[in-house]
C-alpha cells in the first residue's frame, strides 16, 4: 500500500500531473508521451519512474516499447480531487496535449494499417475457406446472450475485434496477445471505435498475466489452431474463471487441409467434439453448447463451457 505521503510527492510536479491526465485517456508509451509533452525520452521516463514508484501508473513491457497505464494508487477519489484542484495553466495545458494527442492517435492508426495491408492478402485467403465473418460474429454474439458477458478477457485478441464486438455488453474487457504489432493494431482499432480504456496487455496462452477467477467470460477466438498444446491453453484460460463463469472457443472443425500447417503457421488441423469436450473435463469445465457453421471447405464450431461453483481449477499439461 503506497502512503499518502508518497502519492502526493509524486503528483507535486506539473509534468507528472499532465502525465496522469494523458493516461486517463489512453495507454501510451515513453516514446508517445515524449511526443505529446514536447520532452526528451529520458525526461519522461525519469517522470514516469517516480509515478510508477507510487503506483499511479503501471508500466507493461510489450516487445522494445513499454505501454503505461494508470495505476492502482490512481483511485477514483484521486482523481475526483486533482479535477477539483483544476485552474486556467492546467485547462491551457490540457487543451495542447489533447491536441498532440491527436497526432499519436493518426500515428498509430497509419502503423496499423500497413502491418494490415502487408497481411491483408493472407487473412483474406484464409476467409475465403468459411461462411462469412458476419455469421461468425452473430453466433458468438447470440451464444454469449443469455446471460451477462461480465468481465471479458480475449485470448489472443489479434486485431481486437472480438473486444470491438462484445466490449460494449461487458462490465469490463482484457485482450492479450503475444504479438506487439498486432496490440498496436488492437489499440489503434479501439480508437476508432471509441474504446481507448480497454486493457491491452502482451501474454502468452500458456501463462496468462492475470489472477485465477478474474473473468466471467473468456474468449479464444481463432486461436488454438495455432496451439501446440491446446489442453494446456484451455486449461490455463479455465483458470481465469469465476465460478459460474464460462469459456467460448471459436475454432476449426475437423479438416484435412495440410498445407495450412506450412501455408498459415497451423499447428492442428482443426478439432472435434470429442476432443474438446476431453479438454474441458480436464480443466474443470462441462461442456453447455456447440453450433457449427458449414460453408466453405473448412467449417467453423463454437464450443461454449461452464465452471460451476463446486468445480475446481486443474491444469493440463500437453
Amino acid at each position: 500500500m503506497t502512503s499518502p505521503l508518497a502519492i502526493f510527492r509524486a503528483l507535486a510536479d506539473p509534468t507528472r500531473l499532465r502525465i496522469v491526465a494523458l493516461l486517463r485517456r489512453m495507454e501510451l508509451s515513453v516514446g508517445e508521451l515524449a511526443q505529446v509533452l514536447g520532452q526528451s525520452q529520458p525526461r519522461v521516463s525519469r517522470h514516469v519512474r517516480i509515478l510508477s514508484d507510487a503506483a499511479l501508473c503501471d508500466r507493461r513491457r510489450e516487445g522494445s516499447w513499454v505501454f503505461l497505464g494508470l495505476g492502482e494508487s490512481a483511485s477514483s477519489a484521486l482523481l475526483t480531487m486533482i479535477d477539483n484542484w483544476r485552474d486556467a495553466a492546467a485547462d491551457r495545458w490540457e487543451v495542447a496535449d489533447a491536441a498532440r494527442l491527436v497526432a499519436v492517435q493518426a500515428d498509430r492508426a497509419a502503423a496499423a494499417q500497413a502491418y494490415f495491408d502487408a497481411h491483408a492478402e493472407e487473412w483474406d485467403a484464409i476467409r475465403s475457406l468459411h461462411v462469412a465473418e458476419g455469421q461468425v460474429e452473430a453466433a458468438i454474439t447470440d451464444l454469449l446472450s443469455d446471460v451477462p458477458i461480465g468481465r471479458m478477457v480475449d485470448i489472443g485478441t489479434g486485431t481486437g475485434r472480438m473486444i470491438e464486438l462484445l466490449g460494449p455488453k461487458t462490465s469490463n474487457a482484457i485482450g492479450i496477445d503475444r504479438s506487439p504489432e498486432m496490440l498496436r493494431f488492437a489499440r489503434a482499432r479501439m480508437a476508432r471505435a471509441g474504446m481507448e480504456r480497454v486493457d491491452l496487455r502482451q501474454g502468452d496462452m500458456y501463462a496468462l498475466p492475470l489472477d485465477d477467477g478474474t473473468a466471467e467470460t473468456v474468449v479464444l477466438h481463432q486461436v488454438l489452431h495455432y496451439a501446440q498444446a491446446p489442453a494446456a491453453a484451455i486449461a490455463e484460460a479455465a483458470r481465469l474463471i469465476a465460478s459460474n463463469g464460462r469459456l467460448l472457443i471459436v475454432d476449426f472443425a475437423a479438416h484435412d487441409r495440410d498445407d495450412l500447417r506450412e501455408v498459415e503457421g497451423h499447428a492442428r488441423l482443426g478439432f472435434d467434439d470429442g476432443q474438446m469436450a476431453t479438454w474441458f473435463a480436464a480443466a474443470g469445465l462441462e461442456p453447455t453448447r456447440t453450433v457449427e457453421l458449414a460453408g466453405g471447405e473448412l467449417t467453423v464450431k463454437l464450443w461454449l463451457a461452464q465452471r460451476h461453483a463446486d468445480e475446481p481449477r486443474l491444469r493440463a499439461v500437453g
